[in-house]
C-alpha cells in the first residue's frame, strides 16, 4: 500500500522537488499551494500530482484541507511542512505585518498542519513529519529577523514534537537547507 504524503508549498521550488521525489518513491502526493494558480496547474500537468489549495496560516482551512486529502487519497502517513515566505528588511524598518506574515506562514503553519494529522498517525502508530527550516535558523541573517526567528522556532517545535511522539512510531525531523536557486531566493538582492 502506498503512503499518502502532503507537501505544503508543494508546487514550486524545493516543495515541487520534494513532491516529485515522494511520487517517484511510490507515494500518493498531495501538493498544497495557496496563491499561484498558474504555477500549480503547470506543475499538475507536468507531474499528474494532485494539487490542493488552502492557506496554511488558517487552522480551519488546514483541517478541512487535510480532511479532503484523506477522503480523496487515504490516511496521511507523511507530512512535509515546506511552505514559507520572506518579508526581508532591517528590523528597525520592519512592520508588524512583515513580522506576522512570516511567523504565521513559516511557524504557525506547523501547528495548523500537524494538529489535524497527529492523532491519526498516533492511532496507526506510524507517521513521518519533515519540517523544512533554513540555515538562517542556525546563524541568523541580516534583514531576516522575522524569518530567522520563525525558522529557529521550527527547530524547537520539531524537537519537542519528536519527543512526544517517538514512542508512537512517529518521527519528526528538520532539514535546514542553505541557499537553493529557487524563485524565492532569486527574488532576493
Amino acid at each position: 500500500m502506498s503512503r499518502v504524503a502532503i507537501v505544503t508549498g508543494g508546487t514550486r521550488g524545493i516543495g515541487a522537488a520534494i513532491s516529485v521525489a515522494l511520487q517517484a518513491a511510490g507515494c500518493k502526493v498531495a501538493a498544497i499551494y495557496e496563491a499561484n494558480h498558474a504555477a500549480a496547474n503547470t506543475f499538475h500537468e507536468k507531474t499528474s500530482i494532485a494539487i490542493y489549495r488552502w492557506d496554511v496560516t488558517d487552522f480551519d482551512a488546514c483541517a478541512n484541507g487535510v480532511r479532503k486529502v484523506r477522503e480523496d487519497l487515504g490516511p496521511i502517513g507523511i507530512l512535509v511542512n515546506n511552505a514559507g515566505i520572506t518579508r526581508d528588511c532591517m528590523f528597525h524598518k520592519m512592520t508588524v505585518d512583515h513580522w506576522d506574515a512570516v511567523i504565521n506562514t513559516n511557524l504557525s503553519s506547523l501547528f495548523n498542519m500537524c494538529r489535524p494529522v497527529i492523532e491519526e498517525m498516533r492511532d496507526r502508530q506510524f507517521g513521518r513529519i519533515i519540517n523544512i527550516s533554513s540555515i538562517n535558523a542556525q546563524k541568523g541573517q541580516l534583514g531576516q529577523t522575522n524569518y530567522s526567528a520563525a525558522k529557529a522556532g521550527e527547530i524547537g517545535f520539531s524537537k519537542a514534537l519528536a519527543q512526544e511522539n517517538a514512542s508512537r512510531g512517529i518521527t519528526v525531523n528538520v532539514v535546514c537547507p542553505g541557499y537553493v536557486k529557487t524563485e524565492m531566493i532569486m527574488a532576493m538582492d
